[in-house]
């Protein structure tokens, strides 16, 4: 799941559109064309479909009859609250699961992702810096429930993105996320979901 490895470029055209989203290049109802897309990315029109339905699954975007797809809407506040509690109760679960598991290469894998966030603060890329982010927390959920907790988990936290005005000082969150990884490291269970709690918010 992490490490090198080969991007296609169905997945490279995916992301560059989910960072369009969650940057606000795209705004929320925005109606994407196929055929823009396949001019701006030098491709056919078969794999933009795919990721546009790739995309749609993820929540990103909404598919309507003889509407074509548009940027999904940004969440009332009420909904964005009830996904940052389903988040928490996933993430939660996760931690639980993990207990004493993480090999050092987890931890390795950890702090690359901390060193990625300190660096997008201070090029002030905020898109990588929330991507960096979701990283953080996939790699916690896929170690503590594997694959199909991360398949529950990801369109909730694309979904909250769409909104998210919570970008503390570079300091702020690179000490949040250092504070969850050091008590997993120290196997404090209570404290890593202090931590947690602290950061998702």
């Amino acid at each position: 799941m992490f490490g090198n490895k080969i991007i296609s470029v169905k997945d490279q055209i995916a992301d560059q559109i989910r960072s369009d989203i969650i940057s606000g290049t795209l705004e929320p109802n925005e109606r994407l064309s196929e055929q823009s897309l396949s001019e701006r990315f030098g491709v056919s029109r078969g794999p933009i479909r795919e990721v546009l339905l790739q995309l749609t699954k993820e929540g990103l975007l909404v598919s309507k009859s003889n509407c074509g797809v548009s940027v999904n809407s940004a969440l009332n506040t009420g909904m964005q609250e009830l996904m940052i509690d389903i988040r928490r109760k996933i993430e939660l679960h996760a931690l639980s699961n993990i207990k004493n598991t993480l090999t050092e290469e987890d931890f390795g894998h950890f702090d690359e992702i901390l060193e990625r966030i300190q660096e997008a603060f201070v090029k002030e890329d905020f898109t990588e810096v929330t991507k960096a982010d979701i990283d953080f927390h996939r790699l916690l959920v896929y170690k503590g429930g594997g694959q199909e907790l991360v398949n529950l988990w990801y369109p909730i936290v694309l979904r909250m993105r769409m909104n998210y005005k919570r970008l503390s000082s570079p300091k702020d969150c690179v000490e949040e996320h250092k504070a969850i990884v050091d008590a997993l490291k120290e196997k404090s269970l209570a404290k890593a979901k202090k931590c947690l709690l602290g950061n998702i918010k």
